[in-house]
């Protein structure tokens, strides 16, 4: 999933200092499941943003809805009919939401008020860990499930370095060493002759450098236009 963490609250007063009607909108899909978004958090930033907006005697009503995916346009067309009531949106979304409601309603600025972080899994109650950077061009069958990429401190694709110690990362003793984790898996599987092959640098072509990559599924499209 996509984590998020708030901006300081400072920072979100002084984006939304011009105007008087907002519209603080949550998501409820991964923001909400990183409790950075979802509706219990938009409540709780709309609620603070009312009290120091009372307390320094300025004139700003701020509303609140939280709505499934703001990423996904048959979600955010419930904005539709009231839109048309504020002078700017407030997302909880993470980046690609916040883009979405943009390209939906240019008419209306739309304010971030989250700062998105990784793609992501969650560990435990209240803990995110960091698992893929969306390289698109995925190894992890090579790797016996673990990504070197984002795993490993040094993004090393051919083996490890050579330093770490007690299967701990030399560069950040709390972190495993991504290269041992793969050793271990795939010798386990059988697999460690995967390791004999030489994979050359990344592609990051497949990443960047072209604009915003697209998937496009024509059995997926029916009649959307």
């Amino acid at each position: 999933m996509i984590t998020a963490e708030q901006k300081p609250i400072d920072e979100i007063r002084e984006m939304i200092v011009p105007y008087k009607r907002i519209l603080a909108l949550g998501c409820g899909s991964c923001v909400a499941e990183c409790a950075a978004g979802g509706e219990k958090e938009t409540a709780m930033l709309a609620s603070t943003l009312r009290m120091a907006g009372k307390m320094n005697g300025e004139d700003v009503d701020i509303s609140e809805k939280t709505i499934d995916r703001q990423c996904v346009k048959e979600f955010v067309i419930q904005l539709d009919d009231v839109i048309d009531q504020y002078d700017a949106i407030l997302s909880l979304g993470c980046g690609a939401g916040v883009q979405a409601i943009a390209d939906m309603y240019p008419e209306v600025p739309v304010i971030p008020a989250l700062n998105t972080e990784f793609i992501g899994e969650t560990k435990d109650q209240g803990y995110w860990v960091e698992s893929c950077i969306g390289c698109g061009d995925c190894m992890l069958y090579f790797f016996g499930g673990v990504c070197p990429l984002t795993r490993c401190s040094k993004q090393l694709l051919n083996g490890p370095c050579g330093g770490s110690m007690d299967g701990k990362c030399e560069v950040n003793p709390e972190v495993p060493c991504a290269w041992q984790l793969i050793i271990d898996r795939l010798t386990n599987f059988g697999a460690l002759d995967r390791l004999e092959m030489i994979y050359p640098p990344k592609d990051w072509s497949k990443k960047q450098g072209a604009g915003p990559r697209k998937i496009i599924r024509e059995d997926q499209q029916g009649s959307i236009s």
